[in-house]
């Protein structure tokens, strides 16, 4: 999949990108508001490893966010399993250098359409911490709005959070016999206690 959109460029990942992946990624600020599995410091080899993982996995739901011409941040789709077989989880980040410039909205949109386009989900969901307000509006400006909150979900750097679920436009079921009713996405979103 690629897709050129109005500030960035969503396509696959290279392993050429890996040098770029750690010049972003190594930034505390940017590990604190993702999951523990991100590592931090992040190396070159850690890019190397997330490459090697993100460029064999099938179908592809992992993709790279290029700005000017070179690899910025990441977005990718997790399904969910069992029950929640018709679920996705989407998780991003974006190189703090382009933060506060409205990029990250274009690609949370464009990524959570392709996959109800490719996939038989009915719900994609995110998870955003407290201390992160700005993905949180990424969200909303996405379509995704507070559905409710679920405390004590998960643990990051010592603090428990809430976990706020964020309904939006959305789609329902497209495969096993399951009929398209309305276009609706949900998100869901962490935020942690204070």
């Amino acid at each position: 999949m690629q897709l050129v959109l109005e500030q960035c460029m969503i396509r696959p990942w290279r392993l050429e990108d890996a040098e770029s992946i750690a010049r972003h990624a190594d930034n505390r600020k940017i590990w604190l508001t993702v999951r523990d599995l991100f590592p931090h410091p992040y190396t070159v080899q850690d890019a190397h490893e997330f490459l090697q993982r993100a460029m064999s996995e099938q179908p592809e739901m992992k993709f790279c966010i290029e700005i000017d011409g070179a690899a910025g941040g990441a977005i990718g789709v997790r399904p969910g399993q069992d029950v929640h077989r018709y679920t996705a989880t989407v998780g991003y980040w974006l190189g703090e250098q382009f933060w506060g410039h409205g990029i990250m909205t274009e690609p949370v949109t464009a990524v959570t359409d392709f996959c109800f386009d490719n996939f038989p989900l009915r719900r994609i969901s995110a998870e955003v911490f407290s201390s992160n307000p700005a993905s949180t509006r990424v969200l909303e400006k996405a379509g995704f709005s507070l559905e409710g909150r679920l405390k004590n979900t998960s643990l990051k750097t010592g603090s428990f959070s809430i976990l706020c679920c964020m309904p939006g436009p959305n789609r329902l079921g497209q495969s096993g016999g399951l009929r398209e009713e309305k276009r609706k996405r949900d998100a869901c979103a962490t935020v942690q206690n204070r």
